[in-house]
């Protein structure tokens, strides 16, 4: 039984090695869709925080909101 649970914690540790080695590899060989996924997570975050807190806040009217950006142009 001993050598069993050995041959088995072997294994394990052989199988994160490789799955850290995978991992490795593919964040190395896709730079940029990594990136680009992580920029989409990162965007999806922010908004949903933004409405959270958005849903926190007191409503305005449309005109106010029309107002406020016409003094900006």
């Amino acid at each position: 039984m001993v050598i069993i649970m050995s041959n088995l914690s072997l294994e394990r540790n052989q199988l994160k090695q490789t799955l850290k080695e995978l991992i490795i590899e593919l964040f190395s060989e896709n730079k940029e869709e990594f990136s680009a996924l992580f920029t989409e997570i990162i965007e999806d975050i922010a908004l949903s925080k933004a409405i959270e807190e958005g849903e926190k806040t007191e409503l305005t009217d449309r005109e106010t909101i029309l107002a406020i950006l016409n003094q900006e142009q």
